[in-house]
């Protein structure tokens, strides 16, 4: 059921993709997909998480392992586990999310979803940051509230669509981006190696 409504969710839209629609997709009938899912928009609701998570165990971003390495991880380390851990995501949800906020526009219950969805994701740079800021001094003397703005923005699922899915990157030449933006941006002091930016150790800035 989730896979065929991501079908067409992704290839129709929104609001033109029918509980119907769904069924015969799904190869079901409807009164099964609403004894499931009540509603289109819990189809919905439900395919977002299982897309952000990519599986079905009840377990929340902040729980899942990436995060407990990002959060243990030397500053420079962390910044690139949280950015490629954003690349797996939107590889799989971008078209989704997409849809979710073309029509947030004139739909006021999806406008509900993507406001949520960015509250959460803003809650995720948030601990990211803080613990950023618990393991070095941020750039600039910027809070960990500033850090957790500029990560949100900079690993936005709308940046990554314009260049990835409109630019033609490749999702290893956005994370290269991301981590060298964010690194730059966050860290106190960093040096160009090869293609890469390194975080200066604080003995060394002096």
């Amino acid at each position: 059921m989730l896979a065929a409504a991501r079908e067409l969710f992704t290839t129709r839209g929104y609001t033109p993709t029918t509980m119907k629609a769904i069924a015969d997709q799904a190869g079901m009938a409807v009164q099964t997909l609403y004894f499931t899912f009540a509603t289109k928009r819990a189809i919905l609701s439900e395919l977002l998480d299982v897309e952000i998570a990519g599986d079905t165990e009840p377990v929340a971003t902040m729980d899942r392992p990436w995060f407990t390495e990002a959060l243990a991880a030397a500053p420079a380390e962390q910044i690139r586990l949280q950015v490629a851990a954003a690349a797996t995501i939107f590889a799989r949800v971008s078209p989704l999310l997409e849809v979710i906020r073309s029509a947030a526009a004139t739909d006021p219950e999806l406008a509900e979803i993507w406001e949520t969805n960015v509250a959460q994701r803003h809650l995720v740079q948030l601990r990211l940051a803080e613990a950023l800021a618990g393991k070095t001094t941020l750039r600039g003397g910027i809070t960990a509230a500033r850090a957790a703005d500029i990560a949100l923005a900079t690993l936005a699922p709308e940046t990554y669509r314009l260049l990835v899915h409109q630019r033609g990157w490749t999702d290893a030449e956005w994370a290269s981006w991301a981590t060298d933006a964010l690194t730059r941006q966050l860290l106190p002091s960093a040096r160009l190696r090869g293609d890469s930016v390194e975080a200066l150790a604080p003995e060394e800035t002096r």
